[in-house]
């Protein structure tokens, strides 16, 4: 359920509360000194933390201060020895959860352990809905499709069957996932977003429906899959069309009887979690074609949502363009506060592919470099993209007119698509110097479509 690290250096102190958490069906990692904790601290996502002040290399208030000043904010409870309560109320003043003394007595520690677990997953939401809403204008608009974008949303949190969420890349179909989670009656519970695509093949039965210790090679203690994760709330499976077809059958059981299987254990154990799926793929084409299972998709499109493409909501872009822009100017980006007339129509010109995710990384690249307090459409026109070149030729013109066949015996035309395809990857990567997520951002793409793009167009980095 929770991630819980033990720091100690006495080892039948991390042996004992180790085990005991264990058997409570948490994660528990261990570390026996300063610096051991705080590597694992940047390396693995901890929910709480048993910490020891009197410890080697790091105490215990260095690795306090370090946690803070990084922004690492897991609850702390303080373990003390006998004489200590004095270091202890000191490291509480310090952003500590709670202390007890040692060897700490298991029912105590682990109702400390739930009360700050508890009140860690309620600042963590509050912070979660804090950015949801923040940035809410993203489902906000005047145009028709938002207000049917509403009602669709409205009715399915009424709802508690599967939604199934389509749309372009960059159109928000997590915030509406978020959305139709918020107005649901599940809003207290969790809400557990996963990437399906970022999902390994091998790991996506552990990842989803947990194991036991010893189940696999190096599964050394018991995981909880997402689905029991999410209880009470609900579990958002995105890019839902890239799951492979032999694993399709083994999330349909799952939803067809809400039970899971861990691997390695012996019985199924029923989940309490509300699905809701996103893509953007036909799936009606996938199913044609039998890459996506006709039972599944039934399964999931209980409630289906189409989140509309930016350039069929264009009356939407000047407020969209201008909260990304408050929100720039309120991080302190830029001291632009609007848009002349000429940039908002040069704006409402524009397709955006990559829908409000690229309006929002346009504004923000034209934050970045206002020269006044009005966004110009000069300055506008200098960060759209131009249009789009015709693509060139895969064999030489001569040769097409000649009648002449080309390398392959005829030009064609995805060819040539290809080529240009490749050519405007090549550039933007060239031009962000190869950072992934800096030219994905650019593209208007999803990082894990990118990924796929320059796998399947050849595109490797350079050594």
């Amino acid at each position: 359920m929770a991630t819980i690290l033990i720091a100690d250096d006495e080892k039948n102190i991390r042996t004992s509360v180790q085990r005991l958490f264990d058997l409570e069906g948490h994660r528990a990692l261990v570390a026996a000194d300063g610096d051991e904790t705080l590597a694992i601290l940047r390396r693995e996502d901890v929910d709480l933390l048993i910490l020891d002040l009197q410890m080697p290399r790091r105490d215990g208030f260095a690795v306090l201060q370090e946690m803070r000043s990084t922004g690492h904010d897991a609850p702390v409870i303080v373990l003390t020895g006998h004489g200590s309560v004095d270091k202890a109320v000191q490291a509480v003043k310090q952003g500590a959860h709670d202390f007890l003394e040692k060897p700490p007595d298991p029912d105590r520690l682990l109702l400390s352990a739930a009360n700050a677990l508890r009140l860690s997953r309620l600042q963590r939401e509050n912070r979660d809905l804090l950015r949801v809403l923040a940035p809410l204008h993203r489902l906000t608009g005047g145009s028709a499709a938002m207000a049917g974008l509403r009602r669709e949303i409205a009715r399915a949190a009424a709802g508690g069957g599967a939604v199934l969420i389509t749309g372009e890349n960059g159109t928000g179909k997590e915030l509406v996932a978020r959305a139709v989670h918020a107005e649901s009656a599940r809003r207290d519970g969790p809400f557990l977003a996963v990437n399906c695509a970022a999902l390994p093949a091998e790991l996506f039965e552990s990842e989803l429906f947990g194991h036991e210790r010893g189940a696999f090679t190096g599964a050394l203690r018991r995981q909880i899959g997402r689905f029991e994760r999410a209880a009470g709330g609900t579990l958002f499976l995105d890019e839902i069309g890239e799951i492979p077809p032999a694993l399709q059958a083994k999330l349909l059981r799952a939803l067809d009887t809400m039970t899971v299987e861990p691997l390695g254990a012996d019985a199924p154990v029923r989940v309490d979690a509300r699905i809701i799926a996103a893509t953007n793929r036909d799936l009606r084409a996938a199913m044609a074609s039998g890459a996506f299972r006709q039972d599944l998709y039934y399964r999931l499109a209980v409630l289906p949502i189409v989140v509309p493409p930016l350039r069929d909501r264009r009356e939407d872009i000047a407020a969209l363009a201008e909260c990304f822009l408050d929100e720039a100017r309120r991080e302190g980006a830029t001291r632009a506060r609007g848009f002349s007339d000429g940039a908002i129509a040069l704006l409402q010109g524009h397709d955006f592919p990559g829908n409000v995710r690229e309006l929002r990384n346009l504004v923000e690249r034209l934050a970045l470099g206002a020269a006044g307090e009005r966004l110009t459409e000069e300055e506008t026109r200098a960060v759209l993209p131009p249009p789009a070149a015709e693509p060139a030729p895969t064999v030489a013109p001569s040769a097409v007119r000649s009648g002449s066949p080309g390398p392959t015996g005829k030009a064609k035309l995805k060819d040539s698509l290809r080529l240009a395809e490749r050519a405007i990857l090549l550039e933007a990567l060239e031009r962000n110097r190869w950072q992934m997520a800096r030219t994905a951002r650019e593209l208007g793409l999803e990082r894990s479509h990118l990924y796929r793009k320059l796998k399947g167009l050849g595109i490797r980095p350079p050594d």
